[in-house]
């Protein structure tokens, strides 16, 4: 089919949907997008940034990949997470994994394959860094999840070390970037306490948060924030 219109008649009935309950709403929208929240997430079907926490189109601003990764040579990332930083002045940066991802499977495994083997490298440079932790844990299950965790950890880092970020500190910008993991099985994020808003807190924050990371159980962390 060339023409998939069961979407469009959804687009339809949920834009109809939208302005009756507001009937500015688009053309509020259409003037000025204000989001004072940035989510780098994974691309995975299943983790739907707006939804997840609840916010209309314009309260989120989203960049996703397979896996939530942050690499500084990435130029779609670097753009996006510019945009927000420069233009959009968002407040907060939130760096948000999974649980059950299939790119951190794979680069725990070596399941990757193609072009998809070469980006879960960057995952697998964390697994890799943290090997002893991992493999102190009794199932694939467990390793797949605390990666899962730890990938976070190590993405939060590179925000935080990215030049733009660190020219918004430089200048006092308030600015706060955020390490969370989404639960499919339940839909409940996990805050792990992670939370830099200077230079000067970056590695004795993220060290903290780590050890007190990898001290829990895995998926303990606290579901609010």
């Amino acid at each position: 089919m060339r023409v998939l219109k069961h979407l469009l008649e959804k687009n339809e009935n949920w834009a109809a949907g939208i302005k009756q309950q507001d009937p500015d709403f688009f053309k509020r929208l259409s003037n000025q997008q204000s989001p004072e929240y940035l989510w780098i997430g994974c691309a995975d079907s299943r983790v739907p940034a707006n939804q997840i926490v609840d916010l209309l189109p314009g309260e989120l601003f989203v960049h996703r990949n397979v896996a939530n990764v942050v690499v500084h040579t990435d130029f779609n990332c670097l753009s996006v997470l510019q945009f927000a930083v420069d233009v959009l002045k968002v407040k907060h940066i939130i760096v948000v994994g999974h649980y059950g991802c299939g790119g951190v499977k794979a680069a725990l495994t070596n399941s990757g394959f193609g072009l998809l083997s070469n980006w879960l490298r960057h995952v697998q440079d964390v697994r890799d860094k943290h090997a002893s932790v991992l493999n102190a844990l009794p199932s694939d299950s467990d390793r797949a999840d605390r990666l899962c965790e730890l990938n976070v950890v190590e993405q939060v880092g590179h925000v935080c070390q990215n030049t733009i970020v660190q020219e918004a500190w430089a200048r006092g910008q308030p600015l706060s970037v955020h390490g969370w993991v989404y639960d499919v099985a339940d839909g409940l994020l996990r805050d792990f306490g992670l939370c830099i808003t200077s230079e000067a807190e970056r590695q004795p924050v993220q060290e903290a948060a780590l050890a007190e990371l990898i001290a829990r159980p895995v998926r303990a962390g606290l579901t609010k924030g």
